[in-house]
């Protein structure tokens, strides 16, 4: 056995910025990155010109972090004018600080508008309640709607028999595997093993720190052979960049988890093939 150490869920510092909860895209635009034109640009001059590549990147790393000199060589007057720009840019950053924080505080307010939306989702999800023919009905207008949009491919096109078991399912089976499995970002993260634990997931929810920017996700859990924890948690605190007074990433904690010994999902196996001898 060996332990697949992978990413440190308890502990995290970086410079990484991140968007806050409610304005995470979906989807992402597919648009090139200045890295990923340097690299092509590297690569190519690599094959045609290896010498001038070397050249080109010793004098370019000389120059990182080092003034350029233009301000210091303009007349008194003019440089002047630039302090005078350098304060009202100042003034903009501190503007931008309150705007994102204010973002935030409406991001706040609006998620205690959902909330009764979240709870009345995981009382059906969990079976603890029934759809009400209002909600049912108003969901089959939408599925219609959603179906007629050849782009969209939404509700049930021929509807099943019931069977069985039917009667006996509870609320929504693996409600949050299939909806995980379905998000365009998190679909590719979720390994063959994982979703052993995750059909155990009863409920996701996010709430906002009181006293800092920052969230904290909780994952509710059922009775399962991975793990004793009953919630598994991750917080994330944010810290605000004195440069544009975006919310960046700071630091997150995690929930350590107690993992059952015979279904540790932290631990690989690997089996090595022993070659015949001769």
């Amino acid at each position: 056995m060996s332990e697949n150490k992978g990413v440190n869920i308890k502990n995290e510092k970086q410079a990484d910025t991140a968007p806050t909860p409610q304005n995470t895209p979906i989807f992402t635009a597919p648009l090139p990155t200045a890295a990923a034109v340097s690299s092509e640009t590297a690569d190519a001059l690599a094959t045609q010109n290896p010498a001038l590549l070397s050249m080109l990147q010793g004098r370019l790393g000389s120059l990182i972090g080092a003034p350029s000199g233009y301000i210091d060589s303009l007349p008194k007057a003019v440089r002047e004018r630039v302090d005078g720009l350098r304060c009202l840019q100042q003034q903009h950053t501190d503007i931008d600080k309150k705007l994102h924080l204010e973002i935030f505080e409406l991001e706040k307010k609006y998620s205690e508008l959902y909330a009764p939306l979240y709870a009345r989702r995981t009382e059906i999800v969990q079976g603890a309640a029934e759809p009400t023919d209002a909600e049912k009905e108003e969901g089959a207008k939408i599925a219609e709607a959603e179906k007629e949009d050849a782009e969209v491919e939404s509700g049930i096109t021929e509807a099943p028999e019931d069977g069985e078991d039917a009667e006996e399912a509870t609320g929504i089976p693996e409600f949050w595997l299939t909806a995980l499995r379905n998000h365009p970002q998190l679909a590719e993260l979720i390994t063959d093993r994982d979703e052993g634990a995750i059909k155990f997931l009863r409920d996701i929810r996010l709430v906002y720190l009181s006293d800092k920017p920052g969230f904290k996700l909780e994952f509710e859990f059922a009775e399962n052979p991975y793990f004793s924890n009953s919630v598994l948690s991750k917080t994330y605190v944010y810290e605000q960049s004195d440069v544009a007074g975006d919310l960046e990433f700071g630091s997150a904690q995690g929930t350590e988890i107690d993992w059952k010994p015979e279904n540790d999902l932290s631990v690989t196996v690997e089996t090595k093939k022993q070659r015949h001898k001769t």
